[in-house]
């Protein structure tokens, strides 16, 4: 895929998923990924912090076979080495990771890079340092980051107005809160432990693409 149809799909995603190991072991993630695919995920990340980067790397390999023919972009959380070696999409850091410049330099010019934010300072930082898009959040509390205080809805007018580049609100997002977030202007989410632990994933996906549309 080249940058171009990688941003294209990326201003088009509405529905962000993160394949964690908290939630989900790697083994079920290939078939779990073809049901979020299913359900309209259109970006996939893998997020393994415990896990060695032999086996993220294997890990990202054998998603790609599933996300590629579908046309779903892949991202590989805090290692753009692995990124690059295995032919993911992009790679997604943290604000205490490496800066923007630096992963650009090493999964080269065709790669996205999305960066973590937690203010809107910092998202303005982050669409000034060159990022292809950012994830904001916490929105709401979420067992997945215990330690960061929730930012709520506070500053998502601003965020709409400021930012230029494609930003997915994220932390502790379910369905019920959809059409709060959309009534101030998001777009764009990423759902973790509710897609994750759901019975029925695809549905759920289907769900909430349903709602962000509508």
């Amino acid at each position: 895929m080249t940058r171009d149809e990688a941003m294209q799909k990326l201003r088009q995603a509405k529905l962000y998923a993160i394949l964690d190991t908290g939630y989900a072991k790697p083994a079920d993630w290939p078939g779990l990924a073809q049901k979020l695919i299913a359900g309209g995920v259109e970006i996939l990340q893998i997020r393994a912090k415990q896990s060695s980067p032999e086996d993220i790397a294997g890990w990202t390999r054998e998603l790609l076979s599933v996300s590629a023919p579908a046309g779903v972009l892949l991202i590989v959380n805090d290692y753009p080495e692995i990124a690059r070696r295995a032919g993911a999409n992009g790679c997604h850091v943290g604000q205490n990771d490496r800066s923007v410049a630096e992963v650009r330099k090493i999964v080269g010019a065709r790669a996205l890079i999305g960066k973590s934010t937690h203010s809107l300072p910092q998202a303005l930082a982050a669409q000034q340092e060159g990022a292809d898009y950012i994830g904001f959040g916490p929105i709401y509390a979420t067992p997945t980051k215990p330690d960061y205080q929730p930012i709520g809805d506070r500053d998502l007018r601003r965020l709409t107005q400021e930012i230029h580049i494609p930003y997915f609100c994220i932390g502790g997002i379910k369905l019920a809160q959809i059409a709060d977030l959309k009534a101030q202007g998001v777009a764009r989410v990423v759902i973790v432990s509710a897609l994750l632990q759901s019975d029925q994933p695809t549905r759920y996906a289907q769900e909430v693409c349903r709602r962000l549309a509508g």
